[in-house]
């Protein structure tokens, strides 16, 4: 019993980063001028959707229920906050490098949740396609970042 606790409660924690970045995503998305980001952005705040929603399906495989707070994206990733901040001044920059710090943490969430094998081994090879998305979409930010920096 107590591992279901904990695999429903690390899968919890995901969606809420999940959701933070979905939203996080979609708020740069509006605020930049440039429409390559707004691309790459858009189709990262449509694919950390998709990433929940399959983690919350999971967790109702598992008996497991999400409540309203938990599927509403106020999870406790503050690294999006400062992409919040950062799209107050508009620039695509600032807003990058927040991304970056974003996603970096949730990369270590991920590396938290997956080191726990036994626990996740029925979802193991779902936890590791979304971690390398989030990977790749790290690196695809740190590109466009490089790109404007020079």
């Amino acid at each position: 019993m107590e591992t279901k606790t904990e695999l429903i409660s690390d899968l919890k924690r995901l969606i809420n980063i999940l959701n933070d970045g979905k939203e996080g995503y979609g708020v740069a998305g509006e605020a930049t001028a440039n429409s390559d980001l707004k691309a790459v952005f858009l189709k990262y705040s449509v694919q950390r959707a998709g990433f929940a929603q399959e983690l919350s399906d999971h967790i109702a495989e598992h008996g497991g229920e999400l409540d309203n707070a938990e599927e509403s994206g106020s999870g406790p990733l503050s690294a999006w906050l400062d992409v919040k901040q950062a799209i107050s001044g508009k620039e695509d920059t600032a807003i990058l490098a927040a991304i970056e710090t974003a996603e970096q943490k949730a990369i270590e969430s991920y590396d938290r949740v997956i080191k726990n094998i036994e626990i996740h081994k029925d979802h193991i090879v779902m936890l590791q396609r979304q971690r390398t998305g989030i990977q790749d979409a790290l690196r695809k930010v740190e590109v466009y970042h490089q790109r404007l920096l020079k």
